[in-house]
Formats: structure tokens, C-alpha cells, sequence
């Protein structure tokens, strides 16, 4: 059967080495039920997963519960909701930290009650894992850095190998591995291409759209010549683009998120965002529960699993040819 969720009520109104992973291993079980346990359904991004989750577990006749916390900063909260989660012996815990430690107590736990342990979006450092002696079944999300890089290529392409001019880079959460990975990726591939763009600020946007835009409001006042800004989610983007065009300098400054999710769809559609790389969050949520099943039947998966992205522009969007954009919600 399905275990409808809270979660579904609410929506309806809204990396590393690569192997192989052996799957016949003891104390799994194909019976029960999926937890799983993301950031924040305030943002589209999560949402966006969660309905790909819904259609994968749908599809396979799968129960399963979703949960959130109240923001991507509410650690020690979502700590808490994974070990209620797991009072409910879930066969497969499939969890989006909010960072790479707040969950390790939960994950250990889940391990040793035999469940099925799968990082979701790539949200846990490998290191900090194998220090602390969990082996996750495996992890699945875009490769961040990759994410970044596509972002500095869409800006090279648009301004020239030859530009010069101060930009902005807005990072996520300090100490977030995903941000990080994707502000590294921008501005190594950036350096490579185009070494006259110089990133004149690196400042954390702790994922917060009003934080965002007053960031770009302070390095705008001091750069009024700035070439680009590169956010390292669509919200602190959309944050970005309204403190540009309050600034009057929309058109001048090219504006880039991250993960094409559904309010920077509308905006790139307008005119004003210049770009998304899609991290395509709805394929990300149904291929992890696909693979869950597949290891809980004994195949073999990777234990790295990435998900294709998507660089979003009016043009693409207009076009509509792409394959890819059938799983961009």
C-alpha cells in the first residue's frame, strides 16, 4: 500500500568514487516502510523532489512518510525528526542533512537497526563519513561542482572569454558542502575561462532570499560596474535579480541560480533571472526510491548515483525541445 503523508496534503497546495555495491547483504528487507527526511518544503526545490518520490513509490506500491523541518538552517531539529522517523523501523532511511554532522547520531542508528541508508542530494561528506564509521548504501544528486561550472560557462558564453568586471558569487549555508562544492565549481571553471572576470565578494547567503538581496545591494553600491552574480540556489538568484532591478541595473548585471526550480522558471520565462542550472530535484527523489528498491531486491547499483543538469535560459525554456525539460517542475 501507500502511506499517504501530511507532506503530500500540504504540497497539493503549494559525487565522489564511483562502485559498485554488493546488495544481498543480511538484515534487509523488502517489507515496510521509506522515511524520508529533507530540508524545508518552503523551498520549490524540496518540493519539487518530494513529488518525484511520490510518483517513484506510487508507481512501486511503496509506503513511505515525508518529513521537514522549518528552515535549511533548523539542525538539531531535523536531528530530532529523523530519530522519531526511525522509531517507526523504516526499511530504508533516505535523508537530505542539512549539513555534513547534524544527523550522524540518526544514521548510526538507522545502520544498526539494518536499515537501508541513502544520502539524498549529496548533502554528507564522504571524509567526515568514513571518520565516523558509516558506509551509506549510496548517495544520489547532480555533482555540484559540475552544477558551478556549467553556471561560469553560461557566463562565458554570454559576456565573452575576453570580459573583464567585478562579480559576485552568494554561497549557501556556511559549512554546507553543497554550496560549497558549487561556488568552487564557478569559480575555478571562471578563472579558466575568462581570467579578466574577477569574483570581488564570496559571502554566504545561508540560502535566504531577503539575505541575498541585500548582499547584492551592498556589493552593487560599492561594484556599480558589476558584471555578474552567480547564487548558489534560485532563491538567493531571485533575491539577487530584485536588488539589481531596485538598483535600476537588471539589464546590466547577468544573473545565475541554481536548480531550475519552478518560481526561476517563471522568472527566466520573464526576462529578469538569466539563467538556472537545473539540478533536476523531481528526477533525483524518484530515481532514489527506484534505486532503493533495486538494492532492498538485491541488484547492484552504484554508490554514487548522478543526476544530469540543465543550464535554463529564456531560450530553452521558449524552445521547448529539450528532452530534459519534461522533468524540470
Amino acid at each position: 500500500m501507500k502511506f499517504t503523508t501530511p507532506w503530500k496534503m500540504r504540497h497539493l497546495g503549494l559525487f565522489c568514487t564511483a562502485g559498485l555495491l554488493a546488495l544481498s547483504q543480511p538484515g534487509y528487507t523488502q517489507d515496510g516502510e521509506y522515511a524520508v527526511l529533507m530540508k524545508t518544503l518552503s523551498n520549490p526545490f524540496w518540493g519539487a523532489m518530494g513529488l518525484g518520490i511520490e510518483e517513484a513509490a506510487t508507481a512501486g506500491d511503496i509506503a513511505y512518510t515525508i518529513q521537514a523541518v522549518e528552515s535549511d538552517q533548523a539542525a538539531e531539529s531535523q536531528l530530532n525528526v529523523c530519530n522519531t522517523m526511525l522509531e517507526r523501523k523504516p526499511v530504508a532511511m533516505i535523508t537530505a542533512a542539512i549539513n555534513s554532522t547534524n544527523l550522524l547520531p540518526c544514521l548510526k542508528s538507522a545502520l544498526a537497526s539494518g536499515s537501508v541508508v541513502v544520502d539524498l542530494d549529496g548533502n554528507l561528506d564522504p571524509e567526515i563519513l568514513a571518520k565516523e564509521n558509516i558506509e551509506i548504501s549510496f548517495r544520489i544528486g547532480s555533482d555540484n561542482v559540475a552544477a558551478g561550472a556549467q553556471g561560469a560557462e553560461y557566463l562565458v558564453s554570454k559576456a565573452g572569454g575576453d570580459a573583464t568586471g567585478p562579480v559576485l558569487v552568494i554561497e549557501g549555508l556556511s559549512g554546507n558542502i553543497t554550496g560549497q562544492k558549487r561556488a568552487q565549481g564557478f569559480a575555478s571553471k571562471l578563472s579558466e575561462l575568462a581570467p579578466g572576470l574577477e569574483i570581488v565578494a564570496s559571502l554566504p547567503g545561508d540560502w535566504d532570499r531577503g539575505k541575498a538581496a541585500t548582499i547584492t545591494n551592498d556589493i552593487l553600491t560599492r561594484n556599480p560596474d558589476l558584471v555578474a552574480i552567480f547564487a548558489a540556489n534560485d532563491g538567493m538568484a531571485l533575491g539577487a535579480v530584485e536588488a539589481a532591478y531596485a538598483q535600476g541595473k537588471g539589464d546590466q548585471v547577468t544573473i545565475i541560480g541554481v536548480d531550475g526550480n519552478s518560481d526561476a522558471v517563471k522568472s527566466i520565462k520573464s526576462g529578469r533571472l538569466n539563467a538556472s542550472v537545473a539540478q533536476l530535484p523531481y528526477l533525483v527523489g524518484k530515481q532514489a526510491v527506484e534505486n532503493v528498491g533495486k538494492l532492498l531486491a538485491g541488484e547492484s547499483i552504484e554508490t554514487d548515483i548522478a543526476v544530469p543538469t540543465l543550464v535554463l535560459t529564456k531560450e530553452v525554456l521558449d524552445a521547448g525541445t529539450e528532452p530534459m525539460l519534461e522533468f524540470v517542475k
